[in-house]
C-alpha cells in the first residue's frame, strides 16, 4: 500500500459543502483505506491505499454527504518533492502558500501582471505554484484571482499546514 495525501478544495466554507472530518475518517477506514488521519476541517487527509484513491473517496463523499468535491491527490514522494522545491522556506509559514493543481501550469502572464502585488513573489514548478505573500493573502488580488491566473482549479495550503501534513506522513 502507498501513502497518499488528499487535499479537498472548497469544503466547509461558508456553510456549504459540509464535510466533517470526524465522520469522513471512519467511513474511509471502513472502506479500502488504512491509517486514515485528518488535519483541520479544510480537508487534509493522509492515508494508505492499494490504488489511487480519488475516485473511491469522491464516491464515498457523494453517497454519504451528497456532493462531489474537487479532490487533489499526491503520493508521498510527490508531496515531499513539493516541499523540497519550496523556495520560501526561510519565511514565516503563514506567508508562504502552495497551490496544487491537477495539471502542469501555464500561467496567464497578462492576469499575473494585473494582480501580482509588488511585495509578492512566486515560483512555478510543474503542478505547484509557490507564493510568498508577506502582506498576507486576505487582501491579495492575486489570491482572489489565482485560478484565472493558473488556468485551472487549484487548492491552496500554507507552509504551516504543509509541514503538519509532512509530519503526519511520517507517522502513517
Amino acid at each position: 500500500m502507498k501513502k497518499y495525501i488528499i487535499l479537498f478544495r472548497g469544503i466547509n466554507v461558508g456553510g456549504k459543502n459540509l464535510l466533517p472530518m470526524k465522520e469522513l475518517v471512519p467511513l474511509l477506514e471502513n472502506s479500502l483505506f488504512k491509517d486514515v488521519s485528518s488535519y483541520i476541517q479544510s480537508g487534509n487527509l493522509v492515508l494508505k491505499s492499494a490504488s489511487e484513491p480519488a475516485e473511491a473517496i469522491a464516491r464515498i463523499v457523494l453517497d454519504s454527504f451528497g456532493f462531489s468535491p474537487d479532490i487533489f491527490t499526491l503520493n508521498a514522494a510527490e508531496f515531499a518533492t513539493a516541499l523540497t522545491h519550496n523556495p520560501y522556506q526561510a519565511f514565516e509559514g503563514k506567508f508562504v502558500h502552495f497551490y496544487f493543481c491537477h495539471h502542469s501550469i501555464e500561467l496567464n502572464q497578462e492576469k499575473m501582471a494585473k494582480y501580482l502585488a509588488e511585495s509578492e513573489e512566486y515560483l512555478l514548478k510543474g503542478k505547484v505554484f509557490y507564493l510568498h505573500a508577506p502582506d498576507g493573502i486576505g487582501r491579495s488580488k492575486l489570491v482572489a484571482n489565482i485560478e484565472a491566473c493558473l488556468g485551472q482549479p487549484a487548492t491552496g495550503r500554507n507552509l504551516n499546514t504543509a509541514n503538519k501534513i509532512s509530519t503526519m506522513l511520517v507517522k502513517t
